[in-house]
């Protein structure tokens, strides 16, 4: 295997960013050239314009991105969607990228970490990191130019990842059989000591050695009394102690309650109730009513008991 695990006969994309130093590109494209032979094997893609290249899917072997000596490239969660997109199933991708040593408050620059995270994400698999170097002065100077970047504490990474060997999205039948074998006869088999433990014949039933229950037996005498009525009906209100009917009443007691404060009627207080409203206390409950005779049955409404 050739120099970036390159072979001839494979299809190869190199995807470089405008801080890229141009002869170190043709440099590159020379050199994996003549390492996979002619018939335009190896293409050339810009990274801000190769979601808009017209690749279809699975059409490379090896990408390398950000590969060329002096490139600041910084892989975004779509770029590397779309590598993994024209990438074939089981190629490769080899990239390199500036990190950080520490996350900060630039969102520009990642860490190796959330770099090889990135990558899995994006539908990689068998992601590693290769190596870790330090800039050189050229080097960070062309972050300084190109990314504004004043800190200390960048490395350049190299990750390696694969994709899986199966395109997004696609499918496959799995043969499973959940079926029993079948004997000679095309009849499932059958284990002759099992058919025997459940098989009951005629004989089975004058074996002296099985005994059979009867099922009247199983009751004694109480089972057989007939129950008291009264102990099947369920205790009243009253009975459990309650002074009021429950919220679904069945005894009675809610209907009881009712007649009692629909008949009830209220004592005077000061006895002259029976006179007219002349002779009423303020808070007497048959103001506004005409006189009665005293001992007259007088029925008040609901809102005037209320009142009162």
């Amino acid at each position: 295997m050739g120099e970036y695990g390159v072979v001839p006969g494979q299809r190869v994309a190199i995807v470089w960013d405008g801080s890229s130093p141009v002869e170190a590109l043709k440099d590159l494209v020379t050199k994996i050239q003549a390492l996979v032979g002619a018939d335009n094997r190896v293409s050339v893609e810009n990274i801000k314009q190769l979601s808009q290249s017209a690749h279809r899917e699975s059409s490379f072997d090896v990408i390398l991105s950000g590969m060329v000596p002096g490139s600041t490239a910084q892989h975004s969660a779509e770029l590397l969607a779309e590598l993994a997109r024209i990438l074939k199933p089981g190629g490769r991708v080899l990239l390199k990228e500036l990190v950080i040593t520490e996350s900060g408050n630039n969102s520009r620059i990642k860490t190796a970490a959330k770099l090889l995270t990135a990558l899995t994400l994006s539908g990689l698999v068998e992601v590693k990191e290769l190596q870790k170097e330090a800039l050189t002065p050229e080097e960070a100077q062309s972050v300084r130019e190109h990314l504004g970047y004043q800190g200390n504490g960048l490395l350049i990474v190299q990750i390696e990842g694969r994709k899986p060997n199966f395109e997004v999205g696609s499918s496959s039948q799995l043969k499973l059989s959940f079926a029993k074998k079948a004997g000679p006869s095309g009849k499932p088999s059958v284990d002759p000591a099992t058919a025997k433990l459940w098989t009951l014949s005629a004989n089975d039933m004058n074996d002296e050695e099985m005994d059979l229950l009867d099922s009247d037996e199983l009751l004694d005498s109480e089972d057989l009394k007939k129950p008291d009525p009264s102990s099947l009906r369920a205790p009243s209100c009253k009975e459990m102690g309650k002074k009021k009917a429950c919220k679904n009443c069945t005894c009675g007691l809610a209907e009881e309650l009712e007649e009692e404060k629909k008949s009830s009627q209220p004592k005077s207080a000061c006895g002259n109730c029976y006179l007219g409203d002349a002779f009423r206390c303020a808070s007497c409950p048959y103001l506004g009513m005409p006189a009665f005779k005293p001992g007259e049955k007088i029925l008040l409404k609901e809102n005037q008991l209320h009142d009162a």
